[in-house]
């Protein structure tokens, strides 16, 4: 590779202190130009939804994560007024935690224990680890993002001797998440059970009028902080579902907002080659084909960012992995992202990448930055454990593209409030401009809602199921009998798998016996 060619696809942002290569996945002028028209379409696309434009017409919801970083850009001055009055009230909510003046029944809180799923865990998951400092933040951080009960009694393990100082953050738009409140359903347990009033440890972040929002009310929990319907989970970072946390772990909130608005009005600009999130769409496409016919591997070489590529992934595949288009014909789109750090995947999946099959391109993530401070240990001579670091970056990447693997890189100055905040931006936009040159809507999820109604038909099996078995106690059916006795007799297969989750846990009563094969067992209630 020449350095002409590197020079020709290097792109330096100087105002951002954030720079893009592109040399070793060149987009062709031919396609460039090609795509210019709908590139334009895209950024007017993007205007219309910062400026208010309706982006799910069946729900009739804007779309205004922008707004959240520069309120003056907010449609009207009610909502300005609320991102400006929510962002005060957060701030001095943090302050009052953190000079006591709110505090629990045992003094000052010391422990803070989010309770969300998808983009109200993802988001503050990724900022407490990236800029997190154990020994500086004024609270330790601490997640409930499943409903698996074994790791959620892991969590309050850690927590058990430190209640009496955990203040809960709660976050569901709806309140009615199943996972978020069965987080919060067992939080409170937890609290009782330690002699300790929920209510005088519990924030709710939620929607107005919400399931969430009326519990909170009622029972007189310490504060409320609103979600709005114009922010969707996976952009939601720097509203109050990512901010309040932030703020109480003691993270720069004004650093994460200013890198976010330097990034937008960078990607805000018309002239392709200009934008940054839109040279990334135009890769994205250039790479997948604009039909997601390769994944993106995500590999920062930097710890504090191990969590990005499971943010991108939800950010990425929840938004583009949509059955059909605009016009309602059937696409398939979307893009897999995978990923974990360099160089850890060195000695994991790099041999696949190099040599295996060639499904995919890398996004390499370059901090320049080593640590904070000048202090540098010399592992060999003039040679530090940051130097092997990049060297392995460099290296791989020639490995790759020896065997004609392409790779993007994206280097930022450091792991800052401000920088960190710049790649969350950079990839909300690229996102948003990519779906429009492929013509899907970004910003709504039919597919998340259908599995949550799979998960009620199958609750509302296992209600079948357990008074089938309470109506004739004592008595063993398999599962298909079963099944015809709750009344879904084409739910056999639902049945066994439910059942057999039952019998495996003795609190709920049923009891397995062994049959002539494993699908021949039978079950009763003891």
């Amino acid at each position: 590779m020449s350095w002409a060619h590197f020079q020709e696809h290097y792109h330096h942002y100087p105002e951002l202190g954030f720079s893009l290569d592109l040399s070793r996945l060149p987009l062709p002028a031919a396609f460039t130009a090609a795509m210019e028209a709908p590139m334009q379409e895209a950024f007017a696309a993007m205007r219309a939804l910062e400026g208010g434009a309706i982006a799910n017409p069946d729900e009739g919801r804007r779309v205004g994560h922008y707004w959240l970083r520069t309120p003056a850009l907010a449609p009207t001055p009610e909502i300005r007024a609320e991102i400006e009055d929510t962002l005060r009230a957060l701030r001095a909510f943090a302050a009052d935690v953190h000079a006591g003046t709110i505090a629990g029944p045992r003094g000052r809180f010391r422990e803070l224990l989010v309770i969300g799923i998808g983009g109200s865990a993802l988001g503050p998951q990724l900022v407490a680890h990236a800029l997190g400092q154990p020994r500086r933040d004024k609270m330790a951080v601490h997640f409930l993002d499943n409903t698996d009960p074994d790791g959620i009694d892991l969590v309050f393990a850690q927590l058990r001797r430190r209640l009496a100082r955990t203040l809960v953050l709660v976050i569901s738009k709806s309140g009615g998440t199943a996972e978020t409140r069965n987080g919060m359903l067992e939080a409170q347990a937890a609290f009782r059970a330690a002699g300790l009033d929920p209510a005088r440890h519990f924030v709710a972040v939620t929607g107005a009028g919400s399931r969430l929002d009326q519990e909170a009310r009622d029972a007189a929990w310490l504060a409320r902080f609103a979600m709005w319907d114009w922010v969707g989970g996976r952009t939601s970072q720097l509203s109050a579902v990512g901010l309040l946390p932030a703020a109480l772990q003691g993270i720069d909130l004004d650093g994460l907002l200013a890198g976010a608005a330097a990034m937008d009005e960078v990607t805000r600009r018309p002239e392709t080659r200009a934008n940054p999130a839109a040279l990334l769409a135009l890769v994205w496409h250039h790479a997948t084909g604009g039909r997601g016919r390769k994944d993106m591997v995500v590999l920062p070489y930097k710890d504090r960012l191990l969590l990005f590529s499971r943010y991108l992934q939800q950010l990425v595949m929840e938004s583009l992995g949509k059955e059909r288009d605009l016009a309602g014909n059937i696409v398939h789109q979307g893009i897999a992202v995978y990923g974990n750090k360099g160089s850890t995947d060195q000695h994991a999946y790099v041999q696949q990448l190099r040599e295996g099959v060639d499904n995919f391109f890398v996004t390499f993530i370059e901090v320049l930055r080593d640590r904070p401070g000048r202090t540098a240990l010399a592992v060999e001579p003039g040679v530090t454990a940051g130097d092997y670091l990049q060297g392995f970056l460099l290296g791989t990447r020639d490995a790759l593209s020896e065997k004609a693997r392409g790779s993007i890189t994206l280097t930022v100055p450091d792991v800052s409030p401000r920088s960190l905040g710049m790649l969350i931006a950079l990839y909300e936009r690229v996102t948003g401009l990519y779906a429009s040159l492929v013509g899907i809507n970004a910003y709504h999820q039919p597919g998340v809602e259908a599995g949550k109604k799979a998960a009620g038909a199958v609750l509302a099996l296992q209600r079948a199921l357990l008074a089938a078995l309470a109506a004739e106690r004592g008595r063993a059916f398999t599962a298909p009998e079963l099944a015809a006795k709750a009344g879904a007799p084409e739910a056999a297969e639902a049945a066994f798998k439910v059942l057999e989750h039952l019998s495996a846990n003795p609190a709920t009563g049923v009891r397995r016996r062994a049959g002539a094969s494993a699908t021949a067992a039978k079950y009763r209630l003891a």
